[in-house]
C-alpha cells in the first residue's frame, strides 16, 4: 500500500538506524511532539535502533493528556444532566476527573454518546429536533490545531441549520506556545524537536521557524510510521552535528510550509486565541482557542453557567514531569501498579495517543511488537 507498507520496512529502517549511528559523535536528547509519534517510537522499539548518544524524550502532544482537570469536571457535570446529550471521542470517557469519569456517568444513566467526527454531533441535534425532545446536544471539542478545523465547520453547519440544541464544550490547545514554553524552562534538556505532521498539514511550520531563530534548536516536521521517525531523527542529528537550527520538513507527503489555508481559514472565522491552562503543565499565554463573541449562543461554558473549583491531581502522578520529557512513564513508582488503563490515576495512561498507556501496552515486561511489524 502506498505510503504505508514502504515506511514499515525493516529494511529501510535499519538503514536510517545505520546512517543515524554513523552521523552522531556526541549526545543529543531529542522530542517528539505528537502522542501519535509517541505510539510509534514505543510500539515499534524504535529507541532500541538508535545509537546510545541519541534519547528520546516525550512532549505534551497528547490532547485527551492535557485536557484541564477542571474541564474534565465540567464535561462529567454536563453529562449527568437529564436534558443533556454529551457527546465525544472515545478515548476521553475513561480520562479521570477529581471524582469520576464519563464511562461512570454513562454507566450510571447519563445520555454519553461516543462518536469519531462532530458531524455526528450535529446529525444526533438534528434528530433531537426531528423527534420533538429538543434535548440538549454537547460535543466535547477536543484537540490540537489537527482537529480545530473540523469542530468549527460543525459548528457552521449547526448555525446553517438553526439547531439551537447544539453546544461545544472548547478545549482546543495549541502547539507553538507549548514549545516555546517547555524551551524557555531552566530545566529543559531538549536538543531538537520532532514537529507533530498532522498539527503541520494543518497550520503549516512558519510559526517553527521563528522558535528556531529565537532559542537555536532544530526542529524537523515529522510522519507516524517507523521510517519517518528514523529518518526526522537523521535530519536532526545532522543539523546537531552541523551547528545549523532549521525546521526541516520529512513529512513532505503532506505537510507544507504554508499548510491548509481552507482549514485555517475556517479555524479563524469560528475560534480566536485565548490562554488556556493544559493539565499537568498549567497555563501557558496564547495556547488556546476559544469560540468568537458572535458563536456565544453555542458555547457551552457560558450557556449553562459552568465554573470550575480549584482540584487537585493525584500526588502519586508524574504525568506532568512525563509530558515535559523530564521523566519516562516507568520511572512512575505506580506505574503498571496503582495506574493502569483499567485505572488510570492521570490522563496519560488513558489515551490513545499518552506515553504511559502506550508505554504500558508495549514495554511494561519486555519491548514487544505486533507480529509482521518488526523493524530490528
Amino acid at each position: 500500500m502506498k505510503y504505508i507498507d514502504e515506511y514499515r520496512d525493516a529494511r529501510v529502517a535499519k538503514k536510517l538506524a545505520a546512517q543515524i549511528a554513523r552521523r552522531v559523535t556526541r549526545p543529543w536528547t531529542l522530542m517528539e511532539i505528537c502522542g501519535g509519534q509517541t505510539y510509534t517510537l514505543v510500539r515499534y522499539g524504535i529507541e532500541e535502533l538508535l545509537p546510545a548518544q541519541v534519547q528520546l524524550v516525550h512532549g505534551p502532544g497528547c490532547p485527551v493528556c492535557v485536557t484541564p482537570l477542571e474541564l474534565i469536571d465540567k464535561a462529567i457535570e454536563l453529562a449527568a444532566r437529564p436534558d443533556v446529550t454529551f457527546v465525544s471521542y472515545g478515548d476521553m470517557l475513561r480520562v479521570p476527573g477529581s471524582r469520576s469519569d464519563l464511562l461512570r456517568v454513562k454507566a450510571a444513566g447519563g445520555d454519553v454518546r461516543m462518536v469519531y467526527t462532530p458531524m455526528e454531533a450535529v446529525k444526533i441535534a438534528r434528530a433531537s429536533r426531528s423527534f420533538g425532545t429538543q434535548r440538549k446536544v454537547v460535543f466535547f471539542a477536543i484537540g490540537f490545531e489537527t482537529t480545530a478545523p473540523a469542530h468549527a465547520l460543525a459548528l457552521q453547519q449547526a448555525q446553517r441549520e438553526g439547531l439551537d440544541n447544539f453546544f461545544l464544550l472548547v478545549s482546543h490547545v495549541l502547539v507553538p506556545p507549548a514549545i516555546r514554553l517547555l524551551l524557555e524552562s531552566p530545566h529543559n534538556r531538549v536538543n531538537g524537536f520532532i514537529a507533530p505532521g498532522h498539527v503541520c498539514t494543518v497550520m503549516g511550520y512558519r510559526e517553527y521557524e521563528t522558535l528556531c531563530r529565537d532559542f537555536r534548536v532544530p526542529m524537523v516536521v515529522g510522519g507516524f510510521e517507523p521510517a519517518d521517525l528514523l529518518e526526522a531523527i537523521l535530519m536532526l542529528v545532522a543539523q546537531l552535528e552541523e551547528g545549523r537550527a532549521e525546521v526541516g520538513n520529512q513529512y513532505v507527503r503532506s505537510a507544507s510550509r504554508e499548510g491548509n489555508l481552507p482549514a485555517q481559514r475556517a479555524m479563524e472565522e469560528v475560534f480566536e486565541v485565548c490562554d488556556r491552562p493544559w493539565r499537568g503543565i498549567g497555563p501557558i499565554a496564547q495556547s488556546g482557542l476559544r469560540l468568537r463573541p458572535q458563536f456565544a449562543a453555542f458555547d457551552a461554558e457560558q450557556v449553562f453557567s459552568l465554573t470550575s473549583g480549584r482540584v487537585q491531581e493525584s500526588p502519586e502522578c508524574i504525568s506532568a514531569l512525563v509530558l515535559q520529557g523530564l521523566k519516562k512513564p516507568m520511572e512512575c513508582p505506580a506505574f503498571g501498579v496503582r495506574c493502569t488503563p483499567e485505572s488510570p490515576l492521570g490522563a496519560p495512561m488513558v489515551s490513545a495517543e499518552g506515553a504511559c498507556a502506550a508505554y504500558y501496552h508495549y514495554r511494561r515486561h519486555a519491548v514487544t511488537r505486533p507480529e509482521g511489524c518488526d523493524v530490528r
